[in-house]
């Protein structure tokens, strides 16, 4: 069974042409109170990748590592810099299933074969405090690296890792003293990454999948390209923490899929819709796919929260009970609906297409034009379209037809709102005040959306208590606040319009 731990560490190298490394004295650094030899430690890891290295080109590394107090399987996982996940399992003769599911979205089912054998001869210091708490690991690793069948290289490195619970800003401290006795943080963010390059000098690191096509630097098809590519980057990296269920990791997940969806259709004047629209058609069954489970997640929370509100003489019957019921049932077909998702080979398709567009985009002649005459006129189209909906849900009678109106109006202020973000960088303080005012006014219709699908399912599950025998007043009670909470929220969507169109002027006139 794999179990897994963060990492925060940096990797350091000694000064150019010296054949040999060692650590300075380090007590004394910040709550460095002594500096415990650990001895030495022989570690063989055979890394494991495709043939052409995706894992390596998307940051991760695979070993099987013998030797040392951790030895078994380690998946090591990018989270921001200097940190890394690493998902451990116990050793075995062949990448375990679970490892290897972990990875699909980056092998898109090409084989995981033994790429590089790195031996490494490792001096371990323990940096503890006056207590003897252990603050960080300090080691010095000669390595042997042998791409299997090419080439080999010898290096010396060092490492510095905190222990679990040490302050982060001892890393900085550490990082000073040893900067000052002449080392310099490595050039390669991993060891593997160091063998691939130094064992095939004509070769430098894999591209990622996906590199944008030459564009002239500064033209609006550049501007696009580097957008996309940001949010390719998020989808993909964020697969793993999806398929292991991590917090946020399916919404963060299902935002960059309509990020780039909405970047697709806002900014369509620049790419070719003949390639374009078939790929935000996937785009838009993957963001379906994802949101029944993000979608049963905030509507269990808002049931929740809304039923701890009440007085307890007002909850009558096993209503927390059965509204747990009713999640935990829903939880697993969403979380399998998902997980199908994920080990589908449509969704692998969607991957490598969305890689294909940005390897070869198809760029209109607009792509080559000054980006921010391009941007702020992709931005003027989508809040026409916004106000067409919200004059439309304006002119509705309320009951059902409005609330459709009005979830109508939200998805097209959602998809303005990201155009206004991707124009940011671009447009600069108008595009983000737009993108503000036009969240909280998405806010707003969503809040209310949340409140048509929350009576929707009181009802439901006041039938069902009704036909156990159960009294039914609290979701009776429950529906009420609904409707008060979704008639608020009408009421503050006229003025977070107005605020809107005011934005929206404001970018029309900036020069």
């Amino acid at each position: 069974m794999a179990h897994s731990k963060r990492e925060i560490e940096r990797k350091y190298e000694g000064p150019p042409g010296s054949g040999s490394l060692s650590l300075p004295e380090l007590v004394g650094t910040g709550p460095v109170h002594a500096v415990r030899d650990q001895g030495v430690r022989e570690l063989d890891a055979l890394y494991f990748d495709t043939a052409d290295a995706r894992l390596a080109a998307g940051g991760l590394t695979l070993r099987r590592r013998t030797g040392g107090e951790d030895e078994g399987w380690h998946l090591k996982l990018p989270l921001a810099a200097d940190v890394r996940e690493e998902i451990q399992a116990p050793l075995a003769p062949e990448v375990p299933a679970e490892l290897a599911a972990l990875v699909r979205g980056f092998t898109r089912g090409a084989a995981l074969v033994p790429l590089v054998r790195l031996v490494s001869v490792r001096e371990l210091h323990h940096l503890v405090d006056a207590r003897g708490t252990l603050l960080a690991e300090a080691s010095v690793d000669r390595v042997l690296a042998e791409r299997l069948g090419g080439a080999s290289a010898e290096w010396a490195e060092a490492e510095v890792e905190l222990a679990e619970g040490a302050p982060p800003a001892l890393l900085d401290k550490l990082d000073k003293r040893l900067r000052k006795a002449g080392l310099h943080r490595a050039s390669s963010p991993s060891k593997l990454a160091t063998a691939l390059e130094r064992t095939a000098p004509e070769r430098t690191a894999p591209e990622p999948p996906g590199t944008p096509a030459a564009e002239p630097p500064g033209r609006a098809g550049a501007r696009l390209l580097a957008y996309l590519r940001a949010q390719r980057e998020t989808l993909v990296h964020l697969d793993p923490a999806v398929r292991r269920g991590l917090p946020d990791s399916v919404h963060r997940m299902r935002v960059a899929t309509r990020r780039l969806r909405s970047a697709l259709r806002s900014y369509a004047d620049l790419l070719d819709r003949e390639a374009t629209d078939p790929l935000g058609a996937e785009l838009k069954w993957l963001a379906g796919e994802l949101g029944a489970d993000r979608d049963l997640e905030v509507l269990t929370e808002r049931l929740g929260a809304h039923l701890a509100e009440l007085a307890p003489e007002l909850v009558e019957g096993p209503v927390p009970q059965r509204l747990r019921q009713w999640a935990g049932e829903n939880r697993g077909d969403s979380r399998g609906q998902v997980a199908a998702a994920l080990d589908s080979e449509r969704y692998l398709a969607l991957l490598d297409r969305l890689d294909a567009l940005l390897a070869d985009p198809p760029f209109r002649k607009a792509a080559g034009g000054p980006p921010r005459k391009v941007y702020r006129k992709a931005l003027g189209r989508e809040l026409a379209r916004l106000r067409r909906r919200m004059e439309r849900a304006a002119a509705t009678a309320p009951g059902p037809e409005r609330d459709l109106a009005l979830h109508e109006a939200r998805k097209k202020a959602k998809r303005t709102r990201y155009a206004a973000e991707a124009a940011t960088a671009l447009l600069g303080s108008p595009a983000k005040k737009l993108a503000k005012d036009v969240k909280k006014l998405q806010k707003l219709l969503g809040e209310h959306q949340d409140g048509v699908v929350a009576r929707d399912r009181l009802r439901e599950l006041a039938a069902a208590a009704e036909t156990a025998g159960e009294n039914a007043f609290t979701y009776g009670l429950l529906y009420g606040r609904e409707e008060r909470a979704a008639a608020r929220c009408e009421s503050e969507v006229p003025a977070a319009w107005k605020r809107v169109e005011h934005s929206g002027r404001r970018l029309r006139h900036k020069k």
